[in-house]
């Protein structure tokens, strides 16, 4: 496997956030398409009793950008707009607004992964605590993104 330059490192993990959460990419759907045209009433649906829906895994997916951010660049937890972590309850009936500013809070983190990711110092790109959180927070929001589209065709689908 052919070394990647250390001048190229940052371009190529840029490449990876962005092409899982808002760029074309070959692998289809990335995470803020799947969620493009989503009004609330479809993003607070669940498939199932006990099943997470759209609104729960965009919170879940924000939350852990601000935690990858947070790993690169050392800061404290207390940062993200919500009390909680991980998981977060959203309320059975979603309102339009809220369900924005849950997309707002989405945008807002990775906007703000992929600057503490430029400040990350170019002797520390190779290091696996840039890697493999880089990778894996790419793998993470193509994942869910994944999980979104088969939320929405179970709904569509109805019972």
């Amino acid at each position: 496997m052919a070394t990647i330059a250390k001048t190229d490192q940052r371009g190529m993990f840029l490449r990876l956030l962005d092409e899982a959460y808002d760029h074309t990419a070959w692998h289809g759907p990335n995470l803020k398409s799947s969620v493009r045209g989503v009004a609330s009433v479809e993003a607070d649906w669940r498939p199932g009793s006990g099943r997470r829906n759209i609104a729960e895994i965009v919170l879940h997916c924000a939350y852990y950008k601000y935690v990858v951010r947070r790993r690169l660049t050392g800061s404290k937890r207390g940062g993200f707009p919500l009390r909680g972590s991980d998981w977060f309850e959203v309320p059975n009936s979603l309102a339009q607004s809220l369900w924005r500013e849950y997309l707002s809070i989405l945008q807002h983190e990775h906007v703000e992964l992929r600057a503490a990711l430029h400040a990350v110092p170019s002797s520390l790109l190779a290091t696996s605590r840039v890697k493999d959180n880089i990778v894996g927070i790419s793998f993470h929001d193509i994942y869910h993104a994944g999980q979104i589209r088969t939320i929405r065709a179970l709904r569509k689908r109805g019972p």
